[in-house]
């Protein structure tokens, strides 16, 4: 068996080095994959980048790859699901339109919202004033989100009323994140210990996988500019077997079932980010389509 890996990071070396250690797999092309990729047995990498999609069917057609895995959200936002389905190719991952749950963090606010899944408060805004009333409405701290992808950095928490305008003005007229910025979400500021949920689905099942959290904040001491994630370890201590349970059955069981409702069946990865406050319960801040990076790095590590 060929399997095919998409993407660059250490997230995708965790998953095709998991990969590899299957007798049934012969080889594992990784897309474009990076040093570490380049020095595992079984690991190939290919000059091909992950938002390539073109150059990726094509490989999977001349190379007779079984499956193909996504890593990075992005290929998953360009419709790489629904190009490879078109074409008959076997990959985990989930459609365009499913996709939005990441993709827009309106789309999944709203989403949220409709099946009653539990999450800050928040409104969705396209201009500056209405955005600032929002804020002197509801009081800081609050949080001021790009609508689409931003590579994990979309995210300000707004300590004051001048840094959440500067966040909006920033976003909305000064173009800080190109279109992902065109549209803000201001949510309610969460107090708790956040946590990672990973799941796979395949449309209506759902296999958990080991919890696990990461370290967003740039600097020592939960400081500095949020990143895509400094470091992480698994399992991850807050996640109680009742909360374990509790996510599953009031977050988790109501996206899957909520998305197939809708005509967006979800199949792959689905990553929730969670705010555990300090009676256990749990709120919904974002999703992911994709397994966690850097939290993959660890889940495999315990496989």
């Amino acid at each position: 068996m060929k399997v095919l890996v998409i993407g660059a990071g250490g997230r995708e070396h965790a998953l095709a080095w998991q990969c590899a250690k299957f007798d049934e797999v012969e080889e594992v092309f990784v897309a474009p994959g990076n040093a570490g990729t380049q020095l595992e047995n079984k690991l190939t990498n290919i000059n091909v980048g992950s938002e390539d999609i073109n150059g990726l069917i094509d490989f999977v057609k001349n190379n007779q790859v079984d499956l193909t895995i996504v890593g990075p959200e992005a290929p998953l936002v360009l419709g790489v699901v629904d190009r490879f389905q078109a074409e008959g190719l076997a990959i985990f991952g989930p459609t365009q339109d499913a996709s939005q749950l990441e993709g827009s963090k309106a789309f999944c606010k709203n989403f949220l919202d409709r099946n009653n899944i539990p999450t800050a408060y928040y409104d969705v805004f396209t201009e500056v004033a209405p955005a600032v009333k929002y804020v002197e409405e509801k009081g800081t701290p609050i949080v001021i989100k790009a609508d689409g992808l931003a590579a994990g950095k979309g995210v300000i928490i707004a300590n004051t009323q001048a840094e959440a305008v500067e966040a909006i003005n920033d976003m909305l007229e000064g173009n800080r994140f190109g279109e992902a910025g065109s549209r803000v979400v201001v949510e309610e500021f969460l107090v708790g210990e956040e946590a990672s949920f990973i799941v796979m689905v395949d449309g209506k099942n759902i296999l958990p996988m080991a919890t696990s959290q990461d370290h967003k904040a740039r600097d020592n001491g939960d400081k500095g500019p949020n990143t895509g994630g400094m470091g992480a370890y698994s399992p991850a201590p807050i996640v109680t077997d009742e909360i374990f349970q509790n996510v599953m059955d009031s977050v988790i069981r109501p996206t899957v079932d909520g998305m197939a409702a809708e005509g967006n069946p979800y199949t792959g990865f689905l990553y929730a980010g969670l705010m555990i406050d300090h009676q256990g319960n749990s709120k919904v801040l974002e999703y992911n389509c994709r397994f966690g990076d850097p939290e993959t790095q660890p889940i495999m590590m315990r496989l």
